[in-house]
């Protein structure tokens, strides 16, 4: 049996040092069960917003860019981590660099840019809600729209060679180089002080909804704009002034807390593993386990208190 050190080199499991069959069983079935799920959301949303022409807006524009890159995470590279979760520690594939270097890409690909699609869906709704609508619409034109997804995915693609550093560490027999391991602390720094900035954003945006929904309730129902209808409160019926401002806010801050539970362990695990000590092994695990968990509970969080979603979803089952 491989001892902790010597597992953590070869785990198909991210930042796993267990190396209990037991636990390695566990997780591949709760890999595959988040898989399964997150598939099946994420190509839900994708096809309902190609199917219906009154969901083509510009924030489902956003949704459908973070539904294709958890993609990557829930149909690429969570089913590997299930299958190889039940092999041997000894495996030839768990050994080899280049496979490894490979599930690494998959994931920080999708994550990077589901974390981008997250800030952009939130800016989308607070420029809606509390600029000018002349302003919101000089800022969405298709072509800026397009630019603004491109990006996420370009600033993925040149954040993806950094990010596989983060869980090669070396064996008990070989251990890394001091200045890799340095640059993998560092890494880690970078990554959790990213994500850190991302969520003070996002929460800025989704505070000032709040702020201005329930402040000035008038404003946003006469806003003529179908993408009202992508907002985290129903649009029909309307219920009262009051009833509409308490379900907005409640809303929003459940969105928040669901995106906080999923970033904000990993960024507080990086943070104390670079200024005192590194977590414990199933701390690190964990963390990863809930921003992975994220990708599949994006499309529910964005849709399920949209009329039009719930209504195009019906008529297609």
């Amino acid at each position: 049996m491989p001892n902790a050190s010597s597992w953590s080199a070869s785990s198909p499991l991210l930042l796993l040092w267990e190396d209990s069959s037991g636990t390695r069983i566990f997780l591949s079935l709760l890999y595959a069960v988040l898989a399964i799920s997150g598939t099946l959301s994420n190509v839900m949303v994708i096809y309902l917003v190609f199917s219906f022409k009154k969901l083509q807006t510009t924030s489902n524009a956003f949704i459908v860019n973070g539904c294709a890159a958890d993609l990557s995470v829930c149909a690429l590279w969570m089913p590997q981590e299930a299958v190889l979760g039940l092999l041997p520690p000894n495996s030839s594939s768990l050994r080899s660099a280049e496979y490894r270097l490979l599930r690494g890409g998959l994931l920080g690909l999708g994550l990077t840019v589901s974390l981008a699609s997250h800030l952009l869906v939130a800016f989308n709704r607070y420029v809606l809600i509390t600029k000018l609508p002349s302003v919101y619409q000089a800022l969405y034109q298709r072509r800026h729209t397009g630019c603004m997804i491109g990006l996420s995915w370009a600033l993925a693609l040149l954040l993806v060679p950094l990010l596989p550093g983060l869980w090669t560490p070396g064996t008990a027999q070989q251990p890394p180089p001091r200045q890799t391991d340095g640059s993998s602390r560092y890494t880690a720094l970078l990554l959790a002080l990213a994500v850190l900035g991302q969520t003070a954003l996002l929460l800025h945006c989704y505070l000032g909804i709040v702020r201005r929904v329930r402040g000035s309730a008038k404003r946003v129902s006469v806003l003529n704009f179908h993408l009202l209808h992508q907002l985290p409160f129903p649009a029909a019926p309307p219920p009262p002034r009051r009833a509409q401002r308490r379900l907005s806010s409640v809303s929003v801050l459940l969105l928040c807390c669901v995106f906080l539970l999923g970033t904000q362990p990993l960024v507080w695990v990086s943070l104390l593993g670079f200024f005192l000590r590194p977590a414990p092994p199933a701390l690190q695990a964990a963390s990863w386990l809930l921003l992975c968990a994220l990708s599949a509970l994006n499309p529910l969080l964005y849709t399920w208190r949209s009329e039009e979603f719930r209504r195009a979803a019906r008529s297609v089952l």
